[in-house]
């Protein structure tokens, strides 16, 4: 939890320097965070989990609020669970919220453009602008986001991004990876990537995070809060060997997912190696960006 300090005590500047969380008397007038999850994925169920499962790991408390589109009925989650549980985006625009998350969606293959709820995203994204404190882009968000906001393109890979793969910081003293290790793990599943060079041509952008073997990871806005991740940290345990024995269900000819199954061996069980950093990327997030935004 933070510390809450008086206004303008000088122990706070050091102790920021040393990613000591602090928030001062008058940030901590409302701890009550209001979050819109707007959820892409098809099997929302699970994903609703997944994300919850992160977001809990934080004394604050938060409201959750899901969304659906408008211009999309999904095939995969039950008509009822979304008229329960599920908001459209007339419902809510009038509305404030300190944090807006946007998953993944696997329709990267898609130009943007094909996206049959495009147009509507577009409207969610710059609503979120004067609307949200901050938004965290994930996977295919994360691309989509980065082509809206700043034109960043992305490029088919020559197979699938899939497994989980170790990550480097570049910047360890940025607000969205305090207490990460220099090195951490992360699962990828995407057909689609963004590029570094591209990246850096737009002066804003800050690469925090990358890997060597699966590229860019963790992107963030330097002026304005907006976080885009490119993988899974939300990911269970066992959700890439359901992905894998769907495909191979499937007939499709699919690799071993990188680095996850003991010794290649998808007869073995997975071991979870990713889980504290997915809470803390999530905690940070709220930390740090939802309920004090620092730059």
């Amino acid at each position: 939890m933070p510390v809450y300090v008086p206004e303008n005590l000088p122990a706070i500047e050091v102790l920021k320097e040393e990613n000591i969380f602090l928030m001062t008397e008058k940030q901590s007038v409302r701890q009550d965070v209001r979050l819109l999850v707007l959820n892409l994925m098809p099997k929302k169920i699970t994903t609703e989990t997944q994300l919850l499962r992160m977001l809990a790991n934080t004394p604050l408390a938060v409201q959750i609020t899901l969304l659906k589109m408008q211009t999309h009925v999904s095939k995969n989650t039950p008509a009822e669970h979304l008229q329960a549980f599920y908001t459209t985006f007339d419902d809510v625009k009038h509305r404030r919220f300190d944090g807006l998350i946007i998953t993944g969606a696997p329709i990267e293959l898609l130009h943007f453009d094909e996206v049959t709820y495009w147009e509507e995203l577009k409207e969610i994204m710059n609503w979120a602008d004067s609307n949200v404190t901050s938004t965290l882009f994930v996977c295919w968000a994360a691309q989509a986001g980065l082509y809206h906001h700043y034109g960043v393109p992305k490029y088919e890979l020559p197979q699938k991004m899939f497994g989980i793969f170790p990550h480097i910081l570049n910047n360890p003293h940025a607000p969205i990876v305090r207490s990460f290790d220099d090195e951490y793990l992360v699962p990828h599943s995407r057909h689609t990537e963004i590029r570094r060079d591209d990246i850096i041509k737009v002066p804003c952008l800050e690469i925090v995070s990358e890997s060597d073997i699966a590229g860019v990871y963790l992107v963030r806005d330097i002026g304005k809060s907006r976080i885009f991740v490119t993988g899974h940290s939300e990911y269970d345990l066992g959700t890439l060997k359901e992905e894998y024995d769907r495909d191979i269900a499937k007939g499709m000819d699919i690799q071993i997912p990188y680095n996850y199954f003991p010794h290649d061996d998808p007869s073995k069980t997975p071991l979870m190696r990713w889980r504290s950093h997915a809470g803390l990327l999530f905690s940070n997030w709220l930390n740090y960006y939802v309920t004090t935004f620092v730059f």
